[in-house]
């Protein structure tokens, strides 16, 4: 089995900053494209950052010049830089992932974490 856990959510002022975690493990092959979506009370889940196995990242425009998705693909890990936060940045945040488990037949399909609670507020 394969699974996403998150860490690093929690209560920060405005301005703040957090770092969010996701960790991905189980009988895994590789894992493709990473990311990091988030929805808020009453709203649609929306894509926050998005990064690729290779190449460029990509980032909603809310975020921009804000929030900085990187990986560690030694530990099948993405992580959320949050700098600059904001009320309206509150939200639960997910990972998502496409990973290629071990078992067969094996190609990718996308799995998604437990969320993690963010809050900005004073």
């Amino acid at each position: 089995q394969v699974q996403l856990v998150e860490s690093g959510g929690g209560l920060v002022q405005p301005g703040g900053s957090l770092r969010l975690s996701c960790a991905a493990s189980g009988s895994i092959f590789s894992i493709n494209a990473m990311g990091w979506y988030r929805q808020a009370p009453g709203k649609q889940r929306e894509l926050v950052a998005h990064i690729p196995t290779g190449g460029s990242t990509n980032y909603a425009d809310s975020v921009k010049g804000r929030f900085t998705i990187s990986r560690d693909n030694a530990k099948n890990t993405v992580y959320l830089q949050m700098n600059s936060l904001k009320p309206e940045d509150t939200a639960v945040y997910y990972c998502n992932a496409a990973i290629t488990p071990m078992s067969v037949p094996r190609f990718p399909r996308p799995y998604w974490g437990q969320g993690t609670q963010v809050t900005v507020s004073s």
